[in-house]
């Protein structure tokens, strides 16, 4: 007798793009490996169970759980990579990632340039923060515009559950290290189901919403509240179209530069503090390419430039709001020349 053909839910959430996205690649390529703390099934499939099931599947030697180190877990995974692998490396909160810098930037960043295009480092670091959840300033920074600022690594960041599983495939595949950031927050967060092999290109942003008057620019966590803003401002008239980055380094200059030549307008959004942050360098280069074209000073917004508060109340007031993002878009429909 035939087992039934599973069936993809209608509705998946983070956690399920992400394991998905893990158990398709294992199923397909022997030499994908995970590695981190309590991944294992006898640690409980990790602490957000993204790998779950994953080391009863394909075994221990495939799934495994790893002493309490980043340095162990990110020189190991280099070393496997260098060696053939395709290791998918978790650290568990991004603060984290402080602890194994040399490997990530000295080693997996460097060793394809320093090899002469001889030898890929085919690896992938995925890696959870976000503030909202009161994990305090050890444990909830955005730190994305670190690892764009070397060259060598590709950043990427999801807003949805699909592109979630698509962005985690295609880094999988690719034979340069990839930093892929989960944000917290969005782990419960329910959307489409995407079918078996979905992919997301790395590199390639997604026009969210389409719009007319602003272009709003962000990744992540960002693109959902400039969703909300953009439909609250479609009442009052103005149409704000929202491109979702999706990879955050390389970003999708092209995509970008095209949407706000079409507005004449950009806010960029990200929940990194603002000062020194990625919506700087994304800034800089419209207003480099289109500076005839806009019709306003391209808006930057971010969370405060400060350790996040463990307090409630003051995280609460760090990161950026929705209310300032809607009073950035609005300052640059307004924004006048002047004499």
């Amino acid at each position: 007798m035939n087992a039934p053909a599973q069936t993809t839910p209608a509705k998946i959430n983070f956690v399920q793009g992400l394991h998905m996205a893990l158990d398709e690649a294992m199923a397909a390529d022997e030499n994908v490996i995970a590695l981190g703390e309590d991944i294992g099934d006898e640690q409980g499939g990790g602490v957000f169970k993204i790998t779950k099931g994953l080391s009863t599947k394909y075994g221990r030697h495939r799934i495994r759980a790893t002493p309490i180190s980043e340095q162990a877990i990110i020189g190991a995974a280099v070393g496997a990579a260098i060696a053939g692998l395709r290791p998918v490396a978790e650290i568990m909160l991004m603060n984290f990632v402080t602890v194994a810098m040399d490997q990530i930037v000295n080693h997996a960043a460097k060793l394809r340039f320093m090899s002469g295009g001889q030898t890929n480092v085919p690896l992938v670091i995925r890696t959870t923060t976000g503030a909202g959840v009161g994990f305090g300033g050890q444990h909830s920074d955005m730190l994305e515009a670190w690892f764009a600022h070397v060259p060598g690594l590709k950043v990427v960041m999801a807003s949805n559950p699909a592109d979630a599983k698509g962005l985690l495939l295609s880094a999988i595949e690719d034979d340069d290290p990839v930093i892929l950031i989960e944000n917290i927050l969005a782990y419960g967060q329910q959307g489409e189901a995407p079918p078996p092999g979905y992919r997301v290109p790395l590199g390639k942003a997604a026009i969210a919403r389409a719009g007319t008057d602003v272009t709003v620019i962000g990744y992540g966590r960002a693109i959902n509240d400039a969703l909300a803003v953009a439909e609250a401002l479609a009442g009052e008239g103005v149409s704000v179209e929202v491109v979702d980055l999706r990879t955050i380094a390389p970003f999708d200059e092209a995509t970008v530069l095209a949407s706000v030549a079409k507005t004449g307008r950009a806010v960029v959004v990200h929940e990194a503090v603002r000062a020194y942050g990625t919506g700087a360098e994304i800034a800089s280069r419209i207003h480099e390419e289109l500076f005839d074209t806009l019709k306003a000073p391209v808006g930057r917004i971010g969370s405060t430039y400060s350790p996040v508060p463990f307090s409630p109340p003051l995280e609460k007031a760090w990161i950026y709001s929705q209310a300032q993002l809607s009073a950035a878009i609005r300052a640059t429909i307004d924004f006048k020349r002047r004499a």
